[in-house]
């Protein structure tokens, strides 16, 4: 098993707006700490609508 890498960066879960699929990536948390800059959002591309879709932090994550 691999070691978990210590530092700033945290894994967060991308949760699609259209269809509830997922995926695992990881961001800065060093970077987004002051207020206002909100949750994460990237447009990814969706196996199951198979367009892109714009992907948002899923507020569940550990």
């Amino acid at each position: 098993m691999a070691k978990k890498k210590k530092g700033p960066r945290a894994v967060v879960a991308m949760r699609s707006t259209a269809s509830g699929h997922s995926y695992y990536t990881t961001r800065n948390k060093r970077n987004r700490q002051e207020k206002g800059q909100g949750k994460l959002e990237l447009r990814k591309y969706d196996p199951i609508t198979k367009q892109h879709e714009t992907y948002k932090e899923d507020p569940k994550t550990k």
